[in-house]
């Protein structure tokens, strides 16, 4: 069966420009089956690595009081982001910004809510830009690959890091080794309502160059 025919596209790109992260409309009264959870990691492991090492983890939080401490340590250091943050100067901007710290203030003080948080993680440490680029090149797809897979599903889900400002506490909480890179905090529900739509976005074509910087076609 060959996938590319248009019929399959249509639903692939459907899938790829409404995955939203969802924050408002997740639903945390909603049990999630983990026979769900373990089908969209399956699919999740089948994303590249570098070097093939696939090195991934994913920590899948649903034990009540885990769930609590870790939304405690994301509120906390949400807290502190939402003081320090500047506002910008264009007014449609504000208006955006507004809205968007809404839905995240609502996400801090509903995380710990959430029937399944999900860490991904990758084995190592990185400290030069290369190492770096390689280390989260590795795990970053794989976290991606989940949160379509989910989405697919009907569940919603939204890639957060706030909670790493105390990533030792939840390393502690957790058990987590030293020498493993936690990379996201994903709150996973089901999400309420029957659909999403393309988000506003600035044209690709006016953010891709070809061959030199700046050059556009």
């Amino acid at each position: 069966m060959n996938l590319s025919t248009p019929d399959h596209l249509a639903v692939v790109d459907h899938l790829l420009t409404t995955t939203r992260s969802v924050r408002k409309r997740l639903d945390f009264g909603r049990p999630v089956p983990s026979a769900i959870i373990q089908c969209c990691l399956e699919i999740a492991t089948q994303a590249p690595s570098g070097s093939n090492r696939q090195g991934w983890h994913f920590l899948v939080i649903t034990d009540p009081a885990k769930r609590q401490a870790l939304g405690d340590l994301y509120r906390r250091s949400f807290d502190i982001y939402n003081r320090e943050r500047s506002a910008p100067s264009d007014p449609a901007a504000q208006t955006q910004q507004r809205k968007l710290i809404d839905s995240a203030s609502y996400l801090s003080e509903n995380m710990g809510r959430a029937p399944v948080l999900i860490l991904p993680c990758i084995s190592g440490k990185a400290e030069s830009v290369g190492a770096q680029a390689g280390l989260w090149g590795s795990i970053l797809p794989a976290a991606w690959s989940l949160m379509l897979a989910l989405r697919a599903r009907g569940l919603g889900s939204a890639w957060t890091t706030l909670h790493l400002r105390y990533e030792a506490e939840a390393a502690q909480l957790l058990g987590i080794p030293e020498n493993v890179t936690q990379a996201a905090l994903l709150p996973v529900t089901w999400f309420k309502g029957d659909d999403f739509r393309p988000a506003a976005r600035v044209p690709a074509g006016e953010i891709t160059y070809w061959d030199s910087w700046g050059e556009t076609r």
